[in-house]
Formats: structure tokens, C-alpha cells, sequence
């Protein structure tokens, strides 16, 4: 008998013609491989808004009012700074420089710190984040899964940009009484400018990785030590020089002199910066310019993005396989010096909290992404601290020095409150996952939330000190206003912290593992905005008696003509208002880690 598979002509043996012939020119186009990434991107933001407006309408209202809140305050300060330097400085000319060498210094410096900051972001999203195995599996371009990274990280970096930066130059423009071109081009000119960084950053990333996979944190350690260095050598040349009296000529000389390196025609920062200002008068030549400098900007910006996406093309593979494709060497395990130090200077403390504590500082550190943000923004805040010339300024100044060295400290009591609310926060529901491994060791519950809060305090009292003593010593205050700031630093320093320990014992996300996520929630909306509120109390109830201290000691200022019942009454709510807070710190300390004890024992992970 024949074989059935004998009467059967062979093609009913062939495989099927498509599956046969398919060849890789079947793959997906490029615009189609775009269509189907923006369909995947569109329903991922509309799955994220139904579950916000859903779940998280209370955190959305909190999210958008103190936004609305921090935008308008910003711009009331710069109208009324763009006002009076108007008045301050008659001239046109000088006003128009001085103007230009404001936002020329201010964008420059946004510029360095979109290119870390993007740089870091995509870092995170390209090597480290859980869907990217799976999306390097899927039959599409390796370019392609970068421009979605990519696009993400442009805007979560340049979010906080425009939200500084719109209020400065919305309230310029209505100061000047600038055209309608200037306010048409406002929005063009800053998504160019920060498309420009954004592609530096997404090079300097991908070239480091693939070139130096095993020296990556080495080379992102030297890459902001560098900036840092090349900052403060900038700065410690700007406050070099005979010091004068604030606005005055020789001042303005002074200044323009030591910050030419702002007038470089080749920096981004300075065509967003002319490009404005042409655009902001009304004469013809000059809105020509304006339009000029933004199509330059915008095709910069389209170049960049071309080698950022030519780069990744070529790169973006082999340096993800090389990256997590490496065996690790056989180093010997070791104890660093700064454990060392840390264990030394924390004996007072218990050795299980310690060796927690230790715990957290080893994962903090072998985290690129947290430690050097902690270096970016305290670094940075420190180099605008040692720019704070000690002017030789009057007694008209004086009042003015005591309210900029309390706006320092709220600045820093406000970053402070950012960094335990994205990296403290966030510790106890990190745990959640192996929270089997420490329940396992011989210490009680308690001690596991005392080691996060040590860590807490450790890791912000000694920068936030520093800071806030720079700050006093370049704006030479008295010394019991500045003995006054040192303790604020430290009320907020264990207020803040004791907020975020205590309220991330009671509000934890156990399912979630992305920290910035866990910080976004409620939690973390609720820890940010309980921070901000302690700050301005404290703030508030130092602030203004020490003001007003300060005046009482001024002589030839009007404030204490009622005789000197008045000062003793000052000096009164001085010591008061320092008490008050001192009381206040010890609530905002005591209150949340009990809270967040009481619920640590009763959680199940």
C-alpha cells in the first residue's frame, strides 16, 4: 500500500508560503513601529489618568493646588524683583545687561543640571527598569525602545524647569510690556532649549555605558565631581575682586566682568536668553533676530536628537548585554572607611540599629541614581551659597540680608523635605519584599524603624548644617541670628525625618517596588505636604521676631521709634518663638514614629 504522503504532490509537504518565504524586510516599518508604541503609550497614560481621577482625586487637588500655589508666589517674587530692578537701574542699557546676565547664568546653570539629570534618568529607565528585557525581546528597533525612555525622561527632567522658569519669564514679559511675539515664542523657545541638554545627556549616557560597563559609577562620580569643580571655580572667581556697595556701578562692572563665560555665543542658554530679550522689544530688526535664534534652537534640537537616536541604534544592545551579561569578579569583601566612620561616630546607638543602619548606607551608596541626585542638588545649592558675596552693604541692606539668609534656610528645609520624602519615605515599603530576611533576626520590630530614622538624621544633618553655615558666613550675619539658624537646621532635620519614618510605617505600598512610585502615591503626596506645612511653621516662628531682632539693633531704623518697651517685647517673642519651635519639632518627631510604631506591629508582609 502506498504512503499517503506518496499520492500527496510536494507542495502539501512545503510549509506554508508566508511562514516560508518570511524574511526580516517583513518586520515592522519605522512609522509603523511608531504607531504601535504611541498606541501602547496612549493606553498606559489613559489607564493612569482613569486610575487617578479614580483612586487618586484627593492627591491629584493636593498636587495641583500647591503647584498653583508655588507658581504664583514665584511669579509675584520675580515681578516684584523685575519692578525693582526697573526702578533700581535707569539706564536702559545697563538694565538690558543686566537682565541678560540673569537669565544667561540661570539657564546655564538649568542647562548642567538637565544633562545630569536626564543623563541619570536614563540610566534608570534603559538598564535598570523591568520592562526592558521585555521590550528588547519584542521584534522592533533598539532606537525605538530608547525614544520611548527617552521621551519620558525629557519630561520628567525638565518638569520642575518649566515650572521655575515659566513665572520668571511670564512676569518679565508684563514688566516690559512686551509684544504679543514674545509671549508666542515663550513656549517654542524652552522645548527647544530643553531638548538640547536632554540629547547631550542621552549620548554621554549610552557612550559611557557601552564603553566602560564595569567603570560606569566611576565615571558618573567623576562626571559631577568635574561640574562641581568647574561650578565652584566659576563662582570662586566671580566672588573674587574689590567688594562694593550692592548696585552700585563698580558693582556692575564687577559682575559683568567675572561672569562673561555666560555671554558665550555658542551656549544654548544664550540664544534661549537673546532670543527672549530680542523678542520682548517691539522694534521689527529685533523680533526678526528672536525668530531667528529659535529656528536655531529647534534645529539644534532635532540634530541632537538624531545622534542621541543614531548612537542608540548602535550602542543600545550591546551595552545593555554587556552591562547585565558581565560575571562579577571575585573581589574581596571589605569594610569601607565610611562604615568605618559611621560605626564610630554612631556608638552611642544600639549594635542592631547600627547594623541596620549601616544596611541602608550600603544600599544607598551601590544606587547611582539616588546618590548622585543627593550630589547634584546639594552640590549645586552649595555653589549658589558660596556666590553669596559679602557685600559691604549699609543698614538700608540689613533687613534685606536677614530675610535672603531665611529664605536659604527654607530652601534648604525644602529640599531636605523632598529628600525624605523620595528616599526615606519609600524604606519600609521596599522592605516589604524581604521583609522575611529581617524578621528573621533576633531584634524587635521597633528597631528596625529607630535604624531607618538614625539613618534619617544622619544622612541630612551634617550637609543641611554645612549648607546653612556657608550660607551665614558668606552673608556675615550676627552671630545669635546664626546660632538661631543651626538650631532650626536641626528641628527640622528630626521633625522631617520622623514624618517620613513614621508615616511610612503607617502607609506603606508592599506590592510596589519603584521608589519614585511609592513617593508619588498618597503617602507620599500626604509626607511632602505635612513637611512643607512643618517648614513654614518653623520657619515662621523664627523668622520674623529674629527679623525684627535684627532691626532692633540697627540704628537709624524706623521700626523701634515706640521706645525700647518695644525691643524687650521683640527680644520676648524671639525667645518665644524659638521655645514654640523647639516644641513643635519634639510633636512633629515623636508623634508620627508612634503612630508608625503602633502600625509597623500590626502589618503583615
Amino acid at each position: 500500500m502506498e504512503h499517503p504522503s506518496a499520492a500527496c504532490p510536494p507542495p502539501c509537504l512545503a510549509s506554508p508560503p508566508d511562514a516560508a518565504t518570511r524574511q526580516p524586510s517583513a518586520l515592522l516599518t519605522p512609522q509603523q513601529e511608531a504607531r504601535a508604541f504611541w498606541r501602547m503609550r496612549r493606553r498606559t497614560l489613559r489607564t493612569l489618568l482613569a486610575q487617578t481621577f479614580s483612586r487618586g482625586r484627593f492627591r491629584l487637588a493636593i498636587i495641583l493646588l500647591f503647584s498653583l500655589l508655588l507658581w504664583t508666589a514665584l511669579y509675584l517674587l520675580f515681578f516684584m524683583a523685575f519692578a525693582f530692578l526697573g526702578q533700581a537701574i535707569p539706564s536702559p542699557e545697563l538694565h538690558d545687561q543686566t537682565i541678560q546676565l540673569v537669565f544667561g547664568m540661570f539657564f546655564m546653570t538649568l542647562m548642567v543640571m538637565l544633562v545630569l539629570s536626564t543623563a541619570i534618568l536614563l540610566y534608570s529607565s534603559l538598564f535598570l527598569a523591568r520592562d526592558v528585557p521585555l521590550l528588547l525581546t519584542l521584534p522592533a528597533r533598539a532606537e525605538r525602545v530608547f525614544v520611548g525612555k527617552f521621551q519620558d525622561a525629557v519630561v520628567m527632567s525638565s518638569w520642575a524647569f518649566v515650572l521655575l522658569g515659566s513665572p520668571m519669564l511670564l512676569a518679565y514679559g508684563v514688566v516690559v510690556r512686551a509684544p504679543w511675539q514674545y509671549f508666542a515664542e515663550l513656549l517654542p523657545f524652552l522645548i527647544a532649549f530643553v531638548c538640547i541638554p536632554a540629547g547631550v545627556g542621552a549620548v554621554a549616557c549610552l557612550v559611557v555605558v557601552h564603553r566602560l560597563p564595569r567603570r560606569r559609577i566611576h565615571v558618573l562620580a567623576m562626571a559631577c565631581a568635574v561640574v562641581l569643580a568647574g561650578g565652584a571655580w566659576l563662582l570662586f572667581s566671580a566672588i573674587q575682586g574689590n567688594e562694593g556697595n550692592l548696585l552700585t556701578p563698580t558693582w556692575f562692572e564687577q559682575m559683568f566682568n567675572r561672569l562673561k563665560i555666560a555671554e558665550n555665543r555658542l551656549l544654548p542658554s544664550w540664544w534661549l536668553s537673546a532670543g527672549l530679550l530680542q523678542a520682548a522689544r517691539a522694534e521689527p530688526r529685533q523680533a526678526a533676530d528672536s525668530v531667528m535664534l529659535l529656528v536655531v534652537m529647534i534645529s539644534n534640537a532635532l540634530a541632537w536628537h538624531l545622534v542621541a537616536v543614531w548612537t542608540a541604534a548602535r550602542t543600545f544592545r550591546p551595552a545593555y548585554s554587556g552591562l547585565h551579561g558581565r560575571h562579577g569578579g571575585g573581589r574581596k569583601a571589605r569594610v569601607a572607611w565610611i562604615d568605618r566612620a559611621t560605626a564610630a561616630l554612631t556608638r552611642i546607638l544600639s549594635p542592631q540599629v547600627r547594623v541596620l543602619m549601616l544596611k541602608d548606607l550600603r544600599l544607598f551608596r551601590r544606587d547611582p541614581v539616588q546618590w548622585s541626585q543627593f550630589l547634584i542638588f546639594f552640590g549645586l545649592l552649595a555653589l549658589y551659597f558660596i556666590n553669596i558675596r559679602r557685600f559691604t552693604y549699609d543698614v538700608h541692606y540689613a533687613g534685606w540680608v536677614n530675610v535672603v539668609s531665611f529664605l536659604n534656610v527654607s530652601v534648604v528645609g525644602l529640599l531636605l523635605s523632598t529628600f525624605t520624602t523620595r528616599f526615606i519615605f519609600p524604606m519600609i515599603s521596599l522592605e516589604g519584599r524581604r521583609f522575611w530576611v529581617l524578621g528573621l533576626l533576633p531584634v524587635r520590630r521597633e528597631t528596625i524603624l529607630w535604624s531607618k530614622f538614625a539613618f534619617a538624621v544622619g544622612a541630612s544633618i551634617l550637609p543641611c548644617s554645612l549648607l546653612i553655615l556657608l550660607s551665614d558666613l558668606m552673608l556675615s550675619i550676627d552671630p545669635s541670628i546664626l546660632a538661631s539658624h543651626q538650631v532650626t537646621c536641626v528641628i527640622l532635620c528630626f521633625g522631617l525625618s520622623g514624618i517620613a519614618v513614621g508615616l511610612g510605617a503607617r502607609m506603606p505600598s508592599l506590592r510596589e517596588q519603584s521608589p519614585s512610585r511609592i513617593a508619588a502615591g498618597f503617602g507620599g503626596t500626604l509626607n511632602l505636604v505635612l513637611s512643607t506645612l512643618y517648614i513654614l511653621a518653623v520657619v515662621v516662628l523664627t523668622a520674623v521676631p529674629s527679623h525684627f531682632y535684627l532691626g532692633g539693633y540697627s540704628p537709624g531704623t524706623p521700626l523701634l521709634l515706640g521706645g525700647a518697651w518695644l525691643a524687650e517685647w521683640i527680644r520676648i517673642w524671639f525667645i518665644a518663638g524659638s521655645a514654640i519651635s523647639v516644641l513643635l519639632g519634639l510633636v512633629a518627631t515623636v508623634v508620627p514614629l508612634v503612630i508608625g510604631f503602633r502600625a509597623f506591629r500590626k502589618t503583615e508582609f
